[in-house]
């Protein structure tokens, strides 16, 4: 089913989201404009297939497993100690109580950033997390909503601290009536798995739309599948498209890939190959697979592109590389209709686009701003347009 979320890779980035660093951006918001809480909930407030041919996309179950690594931006004023005397500087703004530098402090806890003393590079050990966890908890003190949402992550994940979902809601509620994102994605999945609180999909629904009405890719991935499935509240194809469209046009391949196929099949816009096409090829070039699979079944069937079985091959090739078999068979299949000639064609265009992955810091198997995700009980399944035998 659609949705856009992250495989956990702490703290190497590899297969996070959003940029071509592969990481989320994670900034403190004690100093940003209090949005306040969604329509619906109150400040006070404690605590399938599409048919035979469509299968649908990512989890939306999942919550947002949002990273502290490697490439974090902070609050203006505030750099990255770039020396031992620069993060001793830090250091004591600190420990003189200044909210934004403690917070710093314990990203670099989370980054494992060997400008501190006894910190190493290869990422945060359990005592890292703890201290790490001291410092968020003084700057959380003090109201630092980019704490909060790092206290909510560890306390849901059990990093530094015992596990404790009731904590997690309790941190990530305090982030999000500031406007915080990324923590009104993560409580809206909280509330819809139903862990440190009672399940309750119109609370999901409403943080969900606080968090893509903020901008945030996530959460729009998240809310347009919401109205997609018709979760929690009616089922919307128009406001699935368009929430799509907000995620994709800010460059996500799972969205470009689940509004590529709203194109293809007509929901919620008009019936439109080329422009399946168009997003098809954006997420396919980011490296997403199922984008892959689906812009290979375009070009194999000549739907929105001209009918070409070489770029068909290649492309079935690139996301079988990546680990979607899908459309393996319908490589084996188009490959009888190929010469020796064009399949050599094929694999020597495959090894240019491969390289140029490789150039650009990707891979086929980490694709570049792939969203990672994390998987259902059944696997997940994937918005497909290859047909299912």
């Amino acid at each position: 089913m659609p949705g856009c979320f992250w495989r956990r890779t702490w703290p190497v980035c590899a297969n996070a989201v959003l940029c071509s660093r592969r990481v989320p951006t994670l900034q403190p918001l004690n100093r940003r404009e209090e949005f306040g809480a969604p329509k619906g909930i109150s400040k006070s407030t404690k605590g399938a297939t599409m048919n035979s041919q469509l299968r649908l996309s990512y989890s939306f179950l999942s919550r947002l497993l949002f990273i502290a690594a490697l490439s974090v931006t902070v609050d203006s004023g505030y750099a990255w100690p770039q020396s031992e005397r620069s993060a001793t500087k830090v250091q004591s703004q600190a420990e003189q109580g200044d909210a934004v530098a403690q917070y710093n402090v314990a990203l670099t806890y989370l980054r494992g950033d060997p400008t501190y003393k006894g910190l190493s590079n290869k990422g945060p050990s359990n005592e890292d997390y703890q201290a790490a966890f001291r410092w968020l908890r003084a700057s959380a003190a003090q109201g630092n909503a980019g704490a909060e949402f790092m206290l909510g992550y560890l306390y849901e994940h059990g990093q530094g601290v015992a596990r404790d979902y009731m904590k997690a809601v309790e941190s990530y509620r305090a982030a999000a009536l500031q406007g915080h994102s990324t923590a009104e994605n993560n409580l809206a999945s909280l509330y819809q798995r139903g862990q440190g609180v009672p399940k309750d999909m119109r609370q999901a629904f409403e943080w969900y739309r606080a968090s893509a009405q903020h901008g945030n890719q996530v959460g729009q991935c998240n809310l347009a599948t919401l109205y997609y499935l018709g979760s929690g509240i009616p089922r919307d194809d128009k406001e699935a498209a368009r929430w799509f469209r907000a995620a994709a046009d800010s460059g996500s391949a799972e969205a470009q890939n689940s509004l590529a196929v709203l194109y293809y099949q007509g929901l919620g816009v008009e019936l439109d190959y080329g422009e399946a096409a168009r997003w098809l090829r954006l997420a396919a070039e980011q490296g997403l697979p199922g984008a892959e699979t689906n812009l290979a079944y375009l070009y194999e069937q000549g739907l929105g592109l001209p009918l070409d079985y070489i770029a068909a091959y290649t492309w079935y090739s690139r996301a079988v590389a990546a680990g979607d078999a899908s459309g393996n068979e319908r490589r084996r299949q188009i490959s009888r209709l190929m010469t020796r000639k064009q399949i050599d064609e094929a694999t020597s265009l495959l090894s240019a686009i491969s390289s140029r992955a490789e150039g650009s810091g990707a891979s086929l198997s980490e694709p570049a701003r792939m969203p990672a995700l994390q998987q259902t009980s059944d696997g997940g399944s994937r918005f497909s347009l290859v047909p299912r035998h």
